[in-house]
């Protein structure tokens, strides 16, 4: 099984496309300038304040679940101090910061004349939180934070919001199928490995080596692809 170099730097890619699905090849990538320092994501239940009258209190009735919100920051430079930004994967080279806020605004808030409403997003980073996250862009706050000499400016940081766009089925489905309380099976992808599968179905790759018991791996360290491998329900591996 091919090895992850783990010298190479992931960055940060936003996966623009004109179809809801996200199928076929993107419009536009965006590789960001630098990676963020820090992801923020935020989740939210919706109940009914509704209390009826001569009463004291009352169990908060459901309504619905909102979208995963996401923030993050994105940083970019006019000074030339790296070659990795927006403006190179649109093949530009290094372009000024109004520049760059520019592509981006274009590329992921602006409408699309085709759909008549902004592009649908992929966020796409090695193997966390957002190794693939399907969303659409809500907010963007930008403070500039040096200038040239003439106004312009050179540094700037970007605070953005998105939110998760998933069907409502789909939801569900990825909500069941990641529960710790079921059995699940996985086949076995290139570069996956028990740690990292352990960690996706329970929250925790504390138990790989129970897992590796459970399935009678000779060696879990090297995972065929294609193999099978079974997840019982946590509580028979405490």
């Amino acid at each position: 099984m091919p090895l992850k170099n783990p010298f190479k730097l992931q960055k940060l890619q936003i996966k623009v496309y004109g179809n809801r699905m996200r199928v076929g090849l993107p419009k536009q990538t965006l590789t960001v300038m630098f990676n963020p320092t820090s992801v923020s994501t935020h989740y939210k239940n919706v109940y009914s304040k509704k209390q009826g009258v001569s009463t004291s209190s009352q169990t908060p009735r459901f309504i619905a679940s909102r979208s995963t919100q996401l923030k993050l920051d994105l940083v970019l430079d006019g000074t030339g101090v790296t070659d990795f930004g927006i403006s190179s994967i649109l093949g530009l080279g290094t372009k000024s910061v109004g520049d760059q806020i520019d592509a981006l605004l274009k590329a992921c808030m602006s409408m699309d004349g085709d759909i008549h409403e902004p592009k649908y997003l992929k966020l796409q980073w090695g193997d966390g939180v957002l190794k693939e996250f399907d969303c659409r862009l809500e907010v963007v706050n930008i403070e500039y934070t040096a200038f040239e000499r003439s106004g312009a400016p050179l540094h700037a940081v970007l605070k953005t919001t998105f939110l998760e766009d998933v069907e409502p089925g789909k939801r569900l489905r990825k909500a069941r199928l990641s529960s710790p309380d079921l059995s699940h099976t996985r086949i076995v992808k290139s570069g996956d490995t028990l740690p990292l599968l352990t960690r996706e179905i329970y929250g925790s790759a504390r138990y790989y080596l129970r897992v590796a018991q459970v399935n009678q791996l000779d060696d879990f360290r090297n995972l065929v692809p294609g193999q099978t491998i079974f997840f019982p329900p946590l509580d028979k591996l405490r």
